[in-house]
């Protein structure tokens, strides 16, 4: 409990003149999941109970010494044409009693026409973004694991380019007997080391205090996560009141939703052990579904991500895809336990 007073006072410290949000904070594809289960639990997920190695990505405390030699390699089909690739391995150093990781996440955008201010084109260029990141887990007496991530992130946008350095922080509580786990991490401490133009000021990371509990029942097939983002900011809700009065939109004009601005922050998920071979995983995200039902566009499943998971001998495959009004994405991932096929 000390030590988990002792991060928020420090969030809290660090983060009081930034308060970053969508659109007004740089590398924002650093909020993307990395992996189909995560992507099936809403998008949010820092404490699920699982050997998934892919899920440490985004919460360094979440390696386990069993995950020894485990690589993950995801590719998701995104919206518009996008492409995402993400590969992550994991692996143990007896000497230090820590478990290590290494891993990328690569966003490419397709090919876009350049053009002049006149608006001739002048040829075309790929825009690309990706991290880099090594993440080092301990374990502290029988309950606990604190981990961290030092991250470089680089952004290439024709002739603007930009990169940075990061650092997420992570503390882990298990219980086993109970079957419950509950986590927090705090994402993206850092700053640009080079900004897109000589002429800008450098921008603010996508910072982000995370906290999720998950409970597995002991006699039943289920376990459930709730998880809170963006808790050092109260108001995360996007409200373009210019945009909603042009389309006669009039909720722009409420003043008392504390019940919708407390839901934005949270996103609940549910797994099914259908088997030890199969499980299904579904997550509701509340702010992708106040984003996404605009004005004449809403869709009923919009904010609600759905996956399975096959488990064989040798590796896992992982799917995921979720509902963007009336466009959705496939992410697919393969796991493979490299040290049980050496043997």
């Amino acid at each position: 409990m000390r030590v988990l007073i002792l991060i928020l006072i420090i969030c809290n410290y660090l983060n009081a003149n930034s308060q970053s949000l969508g659109g007004n904070a740089v590398f924002s594809f650093l909020q993307q999941s990395n992996t189909p289960q995560l992507s099936a639990l809403g998008g949010y997920n820092i404490s699920t109970i699982t050997n998934d190695v892919g899920m440490t990505f985004n919460n360094p405390a979440l390696l386990r010494k069993e995950m020894h030699h485990q690589l993950s390699a995801s590719f998701n089909n995104f919206l518009a044409g996008i492409k995402n690739y993400s590969l992550i391995t994991a692996f143990y150093i007896p000497n230090q009693s820590a478990t290590a990781a290494l891993g990328i996440n690569y966003f490419n955008y397709g090919s876009i026409t350049q053009t002049d201010a006149s608006g001739n084109i002048i040829g075309s260029f790929t825009p690309s973004d990706y991290v880099i990141q090594f993440s080092l887990s301990k374990q502290h007496k029988e309950n606990w694991w604190y981990g961290s991530t030092l991250k470089f992130v680089n952004s290439a946008y024709g002739n603007y380019k930009s990169n940075a350095i990061a650092l997420d922080l992570a503390l882990n509580y298990v219980d086993s007997s109970k079957f419950f786990q509950a986590a927090i991490v705090v994402k993206n401490l850092g700053s640009q080391l080079k900004k897109y133009s000589l002429q800008s000021n450098k921008e603010e990371l996508p910072f982000d205090v995370q906290i999720g509990i998950t409970k597995r029942l002991p006699k039943a097939p289920l376990q459930f996560s709730l998880t809170a983002h963006h808790l050092h900011i109260a108001n995360i809700l996007y409200n373009d009141t210019l945009y909603n009065q042009q389309e006669g939109d009039d909720s722009y004009k409420r003043k008392n939703y504390t019940a919708e601005k407390i839901l934005s922050h949270l996103v609940l998920s549910a797994e099914v052990l259908l088997s030890k071979q199969f499980q299904f995983s579904l997550g509701y995200n509340f702010l992708r579904r106040h984003d996404l039902n605009t004005y004449n566009s809403a869709n009923g499943l919009n904010g609600i991500n759905v996956g399975l998971s096959i488990k064989m001998k040798q590796f896992q495959f992982n799917y995921a895809t979720g509902f963007y009004q009336r466009n959705m994405y496939n992410q697919i991932a393969l796991n493979f336990n490299l040290s049980s096929q050496k043997k």
